[in-house]
């Protein structure tokens, strides 16, 4: 009797600490955070704004923008935003080309990103356009403790561009990061003609950096459509986003997609050939680990096929975008969207 038991009890003991063996991961597993950056492209509404330039996206433009378009492109994004997260979702999401707060709460609310819960923060810039940068997280692990949007300065005069959206935030109720979504001026009118417009932007980002790390390192991360490359001057020059495979400094900013670039990926792709315009540039002190910390192997572009077309007219295949100049394709977006994943290790 005392045999069958004991085969009962070691049976059970045995079973305990399978258990405990295939959870254990889960049990002590850093949380994670991920951050998503998406230029969504011509995220307008159907009404004519008389304060800009948004004609084309109305009932009667160019693209004849009506409602059931709109309503596409909505869930279209949303679809992308759920794909891109993964199973608990991003908690920040970075969004660049949207016209306004009302296309926001079409998104957070009447979308299938509804049951997400997301909240947003946007302000309005003095693009021509009407196109603006804005950020979506999650209430339930972030908490936005301020943000302002950072008019661009030349030569002490303003640039009718999107303001930087800066956001200082504290993730899971344990540790802070500052946020810049950016996305500058396009290369419309020629690479070197334009790019000094990109690096007055970056010039106000890199000065502002600067203020937060004046003391002490910081948890920074800048992100968006840069419209230049990771080895272009805006970035590597007057913002200093380094590659990642050097000596690491706490103060110092990284390129976690310069790897990318270099093995010929990209987020956009121009006459055939892919281009790192999306980018994620974090500081030193988020890659020599300690509270929130990341690595080079947790930033992605995101490509899953159902946001890409054949590319018939070069070779493999492109982002599928939501017209094709005047034609309507019903896609999602000319760029594809990116991340990174944050991990908070609460025994710092």
């Amino acid at each position: 009797m005392s045999s069958d038991n004991d085969m009962v009890w070691l049976r059970a003991v045995m079973l305990t600490a399978l258990l405990l063996f295939a959870l254990a991961p889960h049990l002590h597993a850093d949380e994670r955070i991920r951050v998503l950056s998406y230029n969504v492209e011509n995220f307008f509404d159907t009404k004519d704004d008389s304060l800009t330039s948004d004609n084309d996206f109305t009932p009667n433009g160019n693209q004849y923008w009506n409602g059931v378009k709109y309503k596409a492109k909505t869930i279209n994004i949303a679809r992308v935003i759920t794909a891109a997260g993964g199973w608990d979702g991003a908690a920040i999401v970075g969004l660049y080309e949207i016209e306004n707060s009302y296309v926001l709460n079409s998104l957070v609310k009447y979308s299938p990103l509804k049951k997400r819960g997301y909240r947003f923060v946007h302000y309005d810039s003095p693009d021509p356009r009407g196109i603006d940068v804005a950020m979506l997280y999650d209430p339930q692990r972030i908490k936005v403790l301020k943000s302002r949007k950072m008019s661009v300065l030349c030569n002490k005069k303003p640039l009718n561009t999107r303001d930087v959206l800066y956001v200082k935030a504290l993730l899971l109720g344990a540790d802070t990061l500052h946020l810049f979504m950016v996305h500058t001026p396009s290369r419309r009118g020629g690479v070197k003609e334009s790019e000094w417009r990109r690096e007055c932007v970056m010039s106000m980002v890199r000065s502002r950096v600067d203020s937060i790390m004046a003391k002490a390192p910081a948890n920074i991360l800048i992100m968006g459509d840069f419209n230049d490359y990771p080895d272009c001057s805006s970035m590597c020059k007057v913002l200093g986003a380094k590659k990642t495979d050097g000596t690491i400094k706490e103060k110092g900013l990284y390129n976690m997609f310069w790897k990318h670039a270099m093995e010929g990926k990209g987020s956009y792709k121009y006459q055939g050939e892919w281009n790192m315009l999306d980018q994620i540039i974090v500081s030193g002190k988020m890659l020599k680990g300690g509270g929130l910390y990341t690595s080079q192997d947790k930033a992605v572009i995101f490509e899953t096929p159902f946001i890409l077309e054949e590319d018939k007219q070069h070779f493999g295949y492109k982002p599928m975008r939501t017209f094709n100049g005047r034609r309507y394709i019903g896609g999602y977006s000319d760029h594809l969207p990116i991340y990174i994943d944050l991990f908070l290790n609460r025994e710092k």
